[in-house]
């Protein structure tokens, strides 16, 4: 789902701050997050960063940027408090920036500085203008669906996950097929033998679920995806169901398999393992600065062929 939102105008007692989030494994990256943090405190504004990409960005060594930081450590309070996250790097980072921000219900902003970007919002060349806008509030915020995954054994919840793109059923064993029955809404649907099987947000239908062969949903649809990935059975389409679904996925196989959350949280499955699938009521919200089209980011993502396009005619 997406809703826009007023950014908030900077008016009130305490002082805006920043987070920012950075991918320090690439020097370019390490050098945009000293350029983006000289900016915002020559503005005025606050900046937190994690103790760790202190360190490795350089900052740490910088006696004027040190002492101006406020450095937390890397727990659901490092956002807490702040206006906006911003994020440098590419979606990787913005999905590990998406745990803090959600935590603390604050928007993200993202500067690409990977490869395709999608979820980002801006591109590196963009950086002092992205800043400025940031700084002058002149940004919307849209609230982006984002799953709550349970798993259980023999009727026992056994843990809990949460994914702004997509939760993932995995074979582990290369060399055979998982087997598993899947389900919508307390009924089965089908029994598959697959690679694996995506349940995916609108958000993150450009994600592993495009890979898998789902389809594209436009952010402001409200639905949930559930896509298996090579699946030898007749019926193996993707699957679009309404937001207030239950998705479920049992594991058949006796070699288990694996749950992986946004590519980041992982769980091993034992046969038998039941992982059930909902909306969340807990979204994640995402900063714009400019008013960009589904479709544009699309093709410009993509680099998708769109000569010979006339439009409407009036």
């Amino acid at each position: 789902m997406t809703r826009l939102e007023r950014a908030p105008d900077g008016q009130g007692g305490g002082r805006r701050e920043v987070l920012v989030l950075a991918h320090t494994g690439r020097a370019t990256t390490r050098d945009a997050a000293v350029r983006a943090v000289r900016h915002i405190i020559g503005a005025g504004l606050g900046v937190r960063m994690l103790a760790e990409e202190v360190e490795e960005t350089g900052m740490a060594s910088d006696e004027s940027l040190a002492e101006a930081l406020r450095v937390v450590p890397c727990d659901d309070d490092a956002a807490s408090g702040v206006e906006i996250v911003l994020v440098l790097g590419g979606d990787g980072t913005l999905l590990r920036s998406a745990e803090l921000a959600r935590a603390a219900d604050v928007p993200l902003l993202g500067v690409n500085l990977g490869h395709v970007g999608f979820l980002a919002e801006a591109e590196a060349a963009d950086l002092a203008t992205t800043l400025d806008l940031l700084l002058d509030g002149r940004y919307d915020v849209q609230t982006r669906l984002t799953l709550d995954v349970v798993t259980r054994r023999n009727g026992v919840e056994v843990s809990r996950h949460w994914a702004l793109n997509e939760v993932t059923v995995e074979k582990t064993a290369p060399q055979r097929m998982l087997e598993v029955v899947a389900e919508v809404d307390g009924r089965p649907v089908s029994r598959w033998g697959c690679d694996g099987v995506v349940c995916a947000t609108p958000t993150g239908s450009t994600a592993y679920s495009f890979s898998a062969g789902g389809p594209v949903v436009w952010p402001e649809v409200e639905a949930l995806l559930m896509v298996p990935n090579s699946a030898h059975a007749l019926f193996a389409k993707p699957l679009v169901v309404a937001p207030t679904s239950t998705l479920a996925v049992e594991v058949l196989s006796d070699t288990g398999a694996v749950l992986c959350a946004d590519g980041r949280r992982t769980e091993l499955l034992p046969p038998g393992t039941r992982v059930e699938v909902r909306r969340s009521d807990r979204p994640v919200r995402l900063a714009r600065v400019h008013a960009s089209i589904f479709a544009d980011r699309l093709v410009a993502k993509f680099d998708l062929p769109v000569q010979g396009w006339r439009g409407r005619r009036e």
